[in-house]
């Protein structure tokens, strides 16, 4: 998979999506600039139109929304308290919450202003998740909000293929079922990409049962789970290299599915996920995009506080390739 094709569908999309770090981002500013010049998305920025004119004369053809003085902001507090209020907020607590950036933004996606939010690149992984999960909430109730990485670039062990690994940013120790469901919300994910054949591998430190352990068991109940429940090609307990290299697959499974072709990785609990994420990302000399959640009614993003401008360019597309799958 090539990133442009990703970006040639964004592009014929035209999704509109907010930013809520206009105001204190610096990347997010050149982003949105090349999203602009690209015409991948349609852009809100949130903060004060005039500081943010004042600071760069181009955002002058951007539209900007300011909490304090929206037109529409009465719906938007409504939207909030309605969401909140048996949890015991009340309507003066949401005319506060309502002005941090982050829930304006993710408000906005709610009430059908925007398709989308990226954010992340200036603050931690709550400030974005937990708005998404309080407003937008889950697909269905008691479902699992996970993230997944896209990963992709020029490597001769990947040879062009591109990987969707999950969960690097959101589930620190995930049962079963949750894995199971995990999974099968990187298949949508790989799918909405434009990806296709998923193969899916749950991965462990044991293959087919070469050791034992509590982690084993959990991953190999979330296979059966999930081939149950999908018929998606799969396989699990399977450690990295067998689910990766044909050569070792044939010592170590020759009867795995897989064949050593597998595309999207489901890691046991978060510490390997975020772990390997990072250490392909900076060792393997790899692109990855993310994290992107999963599981939400309505898409939210989240990025690593250490991406670049482009990342933020690319998960803008990926952004308004999931409200497609929304429509």
């Amino acid at each position: 998979m090539k990133i442009k094709e990703i970006y040639k569908k964004a592009k014929s999309l035209q999704k509109t999506i907010v930013f809520p770090e206009a105001a204190f981002s610096d990347r997010t500013i050149e982003a949105v600039k090349i999203i602009k010049k690209k015409k991948l998305a349609k852009v809100i920025l949130i903060g004060d139109e005039s500081a943010l004119i004042l600071r760069d004369k181009e955002l002058a053809s951007f539209q900007i929304l300011n909490p304090k003085t929206f037109e529409h902001q009465d719906q938007i507090v409504k939207c909030l308290y309605e969401k909140r209020k048996a949890k015991g907020m009340s309507k003066e607590e949401a005319e506060k919450l309502a002005l941090d950036p982050y829930y304006f933004a993710t408000l906005l996606v709610e009430t059908g202003y925007a398709d989308g939010m990226v954010a992340g690149a200036e603050a931690s992984t709550a400030n974005t998740v937990k708005p998404a999960l309080q407003i937008i909430k889950a697909k269905k109730k008691g479902g699992v909000v996970s993230s997944c990485f896209l990963v992709y670039g020029k490597n001769k062990f990947l040879n062009g293929k591109s990987l969707v690994i999950a969960d690097c940013g959101v589930l620190p120790n995930p049962s079963a079922d949750e894995l199971n469901e995990i999974a099968q919300s990187s298949v949508a994910t790989f799918e909405s990409l434009g990806l296709v054949d998923p193969r899916v591998a749950f991965l462990s430190y044991s293959t087919h049962g070469s050791a034992s352990g509590e982690s084993i068991t959990k991953v190999s109940e979330a296979c059966k789970k999930f081939r149950k429940e999908t018929g998606v090609c799969c396989d699990g307990d399977i450690q990295f290299d067998a689910a990766m290299v044909k050569t070792v697959a044939k010592q170590k499974c020759p009867d795995s599915p897989l064949e050593g072709d597998a595309n999207i990785l489901i890691y046991p609990d978060l510490n390997a996920g975020n772990i390997c994420y990072k250490t392909i990302q900076y060792i393997g000399g790899l692109n990855a995009i993310g994290p992107i959640l999963q599981g939400l009614n309505k898409p939210v993003n989240d990025l690593s506080r250490g991406c670049s401008v482009m990342d933020i360019v690319t998960i803008t597309a990926v952004t308004a390739l999931q409200a497609q799958k929304e429509d």
